[in-house]
């Protein structure tokens, strides 16, 4: 092929697809005439707008192209959202000690209103919150681990924080212990679980509770 006909080609597509843009959406079946090589153009340029676009305008290209969109690419484009939301929340925190409004957040990330509302809206039932909340459950009891390790080197807020954490304290006020997972923690030769917890008597958790007031 040479230059001459290569360059054709590329207008050709280039002008294709452009077409395809022009459309109020974009649908499967209209991707259906298009060669290997303008699909791929075609996947790259919609790349490229959506990651210049903000506002509204990026909210009428997602919109335009949402019929063809695979459900793990609606899932990235949730992740990002998420994620740049979180980060404008974090970074006013950290400056101003207060919570942004939501003009804050909409400046700060470059989303439009309407989709940072409705993220605030819709987030705890979405699947990809959901599966975050899991991974979170998951590290607990690494978390617990660091918190027990803690209050054995003599840290005595880590480790009224950990019988708050197994529910030892709550029974000596509610003579109830919060129902958990068995998860157990291990340091050496020692192993402490909420099982054990629960087979202490009131009398050993007066003394446990004693031992932490004094100590404070």
């Amino acid at each position: 092929m040479n230059t001459e006909t290569a360059l054709s080609n590329s207008t050709a597509t280039k002008t294709k697809v452009d077409q395809l843009f022009e459309l109020k959406k974009i649908n499967l079946n209209d991707l259906d005439d298009l060669k290997q090589t303008e699909r791929d153009y075609f996947f790259k340029t919609t790349t490229r707008t959506l990651a210049r676009l903000k506002g509204e305008e990026r909210d009428n290209f997602l919109n335009k192209i949402d019929p063809i969109l695979p459900p793990a690419t609606k899932s990235d484009i949730w992740d990002y959202n998420h994620l740049k939301i979180s980060e404008a929340i974090s970074r006013y925190m950290n400056d101003y000690g207060m919570m942004p409004a939501q003009s804050a957040i909409v400046e700060e990330t470059g989303l439009s209103r309407q989709t940072v509302s409705k993220h605030f809206k819709e987030y705890k039932t979405k699947p990809e919150f959901i599966a975050q909340m899991e991974q979170f459950k998951f590290m607990a009891p690494k978390m617990l681990a660091n918190v027990f390790k803690a209050a054995g080197s003599g840290d005595i807020r880590a480790a009224r924080l950990y019988f708050e954490m197994v529910g030892a304290i709550n029974k000596l006020q509610n003579n109830t212990v919060i129902n958990g997972q068995n998860n157990y923690i291990q340091i050496n030769n020692t192993i402490l679980s909420q099982e054990n917890l629960k087979q202490l008597s009131e009398e050993q958790l007066k003394q446990i509770e004693s031992i932490i007031t004094k100590n404070g």
